[in-house]
């Protein structure tokens, strides 16, 4: 009985310690997520210098959302930069880990390169959009180049053609994120059991056959992680196409996000519409993240 009630008393110091994070995520997570689905269900918003609200109108918010379309062509928009940021992200990411973590390689430098990667993610991405912003405006010193070379024969405007612009904001979340993410993939592969490397080798298999064979199938956990992680994060992509295309989305709405479409009800101060536009993103991002759990997690392998 002693031994027991000792282990109770343990147990309490690790409730206290736990405290400061429950505290912390009720605060800013709890309350602010139940206020938010709140608000959905409120007619709350300023017309002039007249606040209107808050009324409860049940689902209008979510009507009014539907019924416009524009949710639709901002939720495309926000799928399509972050597919084209993830594709090229995770291949780059694998190919680099793989190069890494292979120990018949022994390469040099590997702690320098590794933090040479991971630099950019440490770059704010307003920093990142106004460096991009320059080099491509129609007279940065991408087209002063392109020009000279003969490629072109006047200013291409990358900023006013819809691949060029997703392209830019693709290539900037891709450098921003491919390091870490290389990280985490290399962290996921040198915790491969080395003998089953050496064992594939002395069968005389190829270093594409063990890739596919046994580093892939092997790394499925972190790759579920990578992705659905990377899918929040575009979900929820904002800052980059903000400050380049100065809030607006263009050309012709084209990089809008949903995260851009919110900014805007919240900066009107419509709070209804807000909270129903956040909702419905949660709702979004939950759905496709299980669809990825579900596809790529489920191990019909038996024992």
């Amino acid at each position: 009985m002693k031994k027991k009630s000792k282990a109770v008393r343990y147990n309490k110091w690790g409730y206290i310690f736990l405290l400061p994070f429950i505290i912390v995520y009720v605060i800013f997570q709890l309350i602010p997520m139940f206020t938010t689905i709140y608000n959905s269900f409120y007619e709350n918003y300023m017309s002039g210098l007249k606040q209107i609200g808050p009324n409860f109108v049940g689902l209008k918010n979510y009507n009014t959302l539907f019924s416009q379309g524009d949710i639709w062509t901002y939720t495309k928009n926000t799928l399509v930069l972050w597919i084209m940021c993830f594709v090229p992200q995770i291949i780059l990411s694998l190919l680099l880990g793989a190069w890494f973590s292979d120990t018949r390689l022994r390469l040099k430098g590997q702690r320098f390169f590794k933090t040479v990667i991971y630099l950019p993610n440490l770059i704010m991405a307003s920093a990142f959009s106004m460096l991009f912003f320059t080099l491509f405006s129609d007279g940065g010193p991408i087209n002063s180049l392109l020009m000279q070379i003969g490629f072109i024969s006047e200013p291409y405007k990358f900023l006013s053609n819809t691949g060029s612009a997703r392209g830019l904001i693709a290539a900037m979340n891709c450098l921003m994120w491919f390091g870490n993410t290389t990280i985490l993939l290399m962290a996921g592969m040198m915790g491969i059991d080395t003998s089953l490397f050496e064992a594939s080798e002395v069968d005389g298999a190829t270093s594409t056959q063990v890739f596919f064979k046994i580093t892939l199938p092997l790394l499925r956990p972190i790759l579920i992680y990578v992705m659905i992680t990377s899918l929040i994060g575009g979900l929820q992509l904002f800052d980059v196409p903000q400050i380049l295309t100065n809030g607006t989305g263009d050309p012709m709405r084209t990089t809008m996000t949903l995260i851009m479409f919110l900014n805007k009800h919240l900066f009107s101060k419509n709070y209804g519409m807000a909270g129903a536009l956040s909702v419905l993103l949660f709702i979004i991002t939950a759905v496709l993240s299980l669809i990825i759990f579900k596809v790529t997690g489920n191990d019909k392998r038996k024992g």
